[in-house]
């Protein structure tokens, strides 16, 4: 099998981190998502495109929105740099999936699918380990080492006023994305609600059936 190129989308809470990384190591693709690739090219020289800074790297150490034309260019390089990827994280919004129109073909769309209501109480349940940065669930998945336990954090942006508004922002932004793929030959609408394993079973047959 040729190395797919696969988009995953869907809302916060939705599981793209878990499913993705669970592709790439199957699939022996690369993982790539804005965050990373915007760290793994901050020195890269952006002087022509009239920006405000010259590096991506000056816009992450300022706290400043890192523009789209910058975004765009960097995802670009990350993809022509893979032999096979899972792109997760990007395009957010419809410029930005035009412009991936220029930059690959995708052989498979995944969009996983999870009720309001759900992505709520998985995200303020959320709780992340201080120490080894692995993320737990009040509700279903709590460690059984009681120091552990206790140590657990609720980050900043799991709250939920904060999880609210992420969830508004996605609706507003990028669920017009899904709209858009949704033609896609290779697109397949993943119930996201499922257990992780049924929900990666799903995963692999559209993967397996699309390439």
């Amino acid at each position: 099998m040729a190395s797919p190129r696969i988009l995953i989308l869907g809302p916060p809470g939705a599981g793209k981190g878990t499913q993705s990384s669970n592709i790439a190591e199957e699939y022996d693709v690369e993982h790539v998502t804005t965050g990373d690739a915007l760290r793994s090219n901050k020195e890269m020289d952006i002087s022509d495109m009239d920006t405000e800074y010259d590096t991506p790297g000056e816009y992450m150490d300022a706290g400043d929105l890192v523009p789209d034309e910058v975004v765009n260019a960097i995802v670009d390089e990350a993809l022509s740099q893979a032999d096979g990827f899972v792109l997760d994280g990007y395009p957010r919004n419809l410029e930005q999936a035009e412009e991936l129109e220029g930059m690959t073909d995708l052989d498979v769309v995944l969009s996983l699918d999870v009720d309001r209501e759900v992505l709520v109480d998985r995200l303020t349940g959320r709780r992340v380990d201080p120490e080894t940065g692995e993320n737990y669930h009040v509700e279903f998945n709590m460690p059984e080492d009681e120091e552990v336990r206790e140590r657990l954090e609720q980050r900043d942006d799991d709250n939920e006023e904060s999880v609210q508004n992420r969830l508004d922002v996605f609706e507003e932004n990028t669920a017009p994305v899904i709209d858009h793929y949704a033609d896609h030959d290779g697109f397949v609408a993943i119930d996201g609600e499922q257990t992780p394993d049924d929900v990666w079973a799903d995963i692999q047959a559209a993967i397996d059936e699309g390439v």
